[in-house]
């Protein structure tokens, strides 16, 4: 399975509002454990190591 890079989340600005509103009432380091569990979680969910690795070098700004 490739990494899809296209927009894929149905109402895209909805979960990114309920991405924020989850945090709202927590500190900052709060906030920053709770994104690494939400990444934990979801590399879990994807199971497929070679679309982790593609996601990693996009999401550190690595070349292909």
């Amino acid at each position: 399975m490739p990494l899809e890079i296209r927009a894929n989340i149905a109402d895209p600005d909805g979960f990114y509002q309920e991405l924020i509103d989850s945090q709202r009432d927590l500190e900052e380091g709060q906030a920053e454990l709770m994104n690494c569990k939400l990444v934990l979680i979801l590399a879990n969910h994807i199971g497929d190591r070679e679309v982790l690795r593609e996601a990693l070098k996009r999401a550190a700004g690595k070349p292909d």
